[in-house]
């Protein structure tokens, strides 16, 4: 096993997550201590208190609340992140985003207002990797 830290935090969420497969349709609050990937769609609140993946052609509509987070899908609502948001060149996001730091890939959309927690700017980025599997 390596000991060189992670860098993506898709590559910390590991096999131990939640998986909301592609097609699938909830609707309703979801509430996990761990990790979350979703791959299909969601309408309702969120809290998520491991690491979030939303996935390219992904959607989460409503209130979400995570640890950490990699955005590669569409979210129309508000997204609060207590640590890290990496939000992908993919990504639209309609709504109100706040994170304690936040790194943004160009080509991603947000329509909304931006507030960072912590003491760093927002990073813009090239996405140099596939995004999120979807």
């Amino acid at each position: 096993m390596s000991a060189l830290p992670k860098r993506r935090l898709l590559d910390r969420i590991g096999s131990s997550s939640t998986l909301l497969a592609p097609d699938t349709q909830v609707i309703g609050d979801i509430e996990t201590d761990g990790a979350l990937l979703l791959n299909g769609s969601v309408r309702g609140n969120g809290r998520i208190g491991g690491e979030l993946a939303i996935a390219a052609g992904a959607h989460w509509e409503g209130e979400l609340q995570a640890r950490r987070a990699v955005i590669a899908g569409r979210i129309t609502g508000s997204l609060i992140v207590s640590e890290k948001l990496e939000i992908g060149a993919t990504a639209h996001i309609r709504g109100r985003i706040t994170a304690r730091q936040i790194a943004v890939a160009r080509g991603a959309i947000i329509e909304g207002e931006m507030a960072v927690t912590g003491s760093e700017p927002v990073l813009e980025f090239e996405e140099k990797r596939a995004a999120v599997p979807g």
